[in-house]
């Protein structure tokens, strides 16, 4: 049986990430996606692997997309005065993946 890897990869991390895949002999499609948090742009990979190499490949996601502090400007309230332009900075996580691993029944490529 084989398994489909679907990983929500933060913007910065998914170049490396598919290219460290890719070394390794495994099929990747990238989409591009956003959401979360501040609406960051991601990405979703696609990633088909057989049984005895979903560990490898998963390794491959966490050794690459580690999460990190960044500071960006926090949205201005509607408490503030409108004619104020105070966006405090604000630290947020982010990097790391969020993975989906499916059974896959059957897989055709034609």
């Amino acid at each position: 049986m084989s398994k489909l890897i679907i990983a929500i990869v933060h913007n910065d991390d998914v170049h490396r990430l598919r290219i460290s895949l890719i070394e390794n002999d495994f099929r990747v499609t990238k989409l591009s996606t956003s959401g979360g948090f501040l609406k960051s742009e991601n990405s979703t990979l696609l990633i088909g692997v057989e049984d005895e190499r979903l560990q490898t490949a998963l390794d491959t996601i966490t050794n690459i997309c580690k999460t990190r502090s960044e500071l960006v400007a926090s949205p201005i309230s509607e408490f503030f005065n409108a004619g104020s332009h105070i966006g405090l900075p604000l630290e947020v996580t982010v990097g790391g993946a969020t993975i989906f691993v499916i059974d896959v029944d059957q897989f055709i490529k034609v």
